[in-house]
């Protein structure tokens, strides 16, 4: 059927169709009834269209290059992870995966004999690479870094070894050992112990077991049993009550602080004359300082945390 011959309210309802293409044509007030193709209805071959959205890469290695037009050039990404929400981190990871699949077959060592290192906490690795990294995200590279770093020292390769370098710390503590105490020539080792505000020096030296405290016995400077069981608890603790001889000298603080100050000092001097009892120590809770204070008072409180009674009127 002609358009022509088409009733006229069909023509209003819905107007003619090009033929060459499925989009609706505007038709022209004019009485031939002549309709021209829409703007919309421009159609473009499938090459134009992929020529149009993915141009040719640039070759920068090449020393001459032909002049280049800006329509069809384009910056390409220096790795692939640049798509990723996390460019830098997606990088590490996939290096650290290859290593491993490379030299997971070289010697390794026990967990125990391996080099102790100490890795770069999370805050710091975020601000390395300047990206939000979730902890179980970066989980996942400090378990490959441990898994790299217990291959053989002698044989570990050294692109291995420089990938790994930028996830340490600046300064490793681990290497960081305190020095032991010395027995001087009367035979005497010193220890230092502070509880709250109290601070005892105790000297040590092989005896019969008498202990005095500022000049006086132990039950003088100590009424309270629980407070004479605390200082002498490093010598109970490991069976030596009656093989030392202890002074010491207490400062500051209450009762309770001066004992337990003289607990760690009388267990860092004891570790000078027998190293191998610091196990037995620390299960005891000898060498580990205290660090708990008296909380202060508030304004507005009646002490630390109590408040006063509400009332209503």
């Amino acid at each position: 059927m002609q358009a022509s011959k088409l009733p006229l309210t069909l023509l209003k309802r819905a107007g003619p169709r090009c033929p060459q293409c499925s989009t609706q044509s505007r038709r022209l007030p004019h009485p031939e009834l002549r309709f021209i193709p829409s703007s919309s209805s421009r159609h473009f071959s499938n090459t134009s269209v992929r020529a149009a959205i993915a141009a040719p890469e640039i070759d920068f290695s090449k020393p001459s290059l032909p002049p280049l037009n800006n329509e069809n050039a384009r910056v390409v990404p220096a790795s692939a992870s640049y798509f990723t929400g996390k460019p830098d981190f997606t990088d590490n990871f996939l290096t650290l995966q290859s290593l491993l699949r490379k030299y997971q077959t070289l010697p390794t060592l026990t967990p125990s004999q391996a080099p102790r290192i100490a890795w770069r906490t999370l805050p710091q690795y975020r601000l390395q690479v300047g990206e939000p990294i979730r902890a179980s995200k970066y989980h996942r590279i400090i378990e490959l870094l441990q898994r790299l770093n217990l291959i053989h020292p002698s044989l570990m390769p050294e692109d291995l070894a420089q990938t790994m370098q930028p996830f340490k710390r600046d300064i490793n503590p681990y290497p960081n050992v305190p020095k032991l105490g010395k027995i001087d020539g009367d035979g005497r080792s010193v220890g230092v112990g502070r509880r709250k505000a109290s601070s005892a020096k105790v000297y040590l030296v092989e005896g019969d077991g008498e202990v005095l405290v500022n000049g006086k016995s132990l039950i003088t400077a100590f009424p309270r049993i629980h407070d004479r069981e605390s200082a002498l608890w490093a010598l109970k603790a490991t069976g030596r009550m009656d093989k030392y001889n202890v002074w010491a000298l207490v400062t500051g603080g209450g009762s309770t602080g001066q004992a337990e100050s003289i607990t760690l000092g009388l267990a860092k001097a004891l570790l000078v004359h027998e190293p191998m009892l610091k196990p037995a120590l620390r299960r005891a809770g000898c060498i580990t300082r205290d660090p708990r204070r008296v909380e202060r008072k508030k304004h507005g409180h009646l002490k630390a945390r109590k408040m006063p009674a509400w009332v209503k009127r």
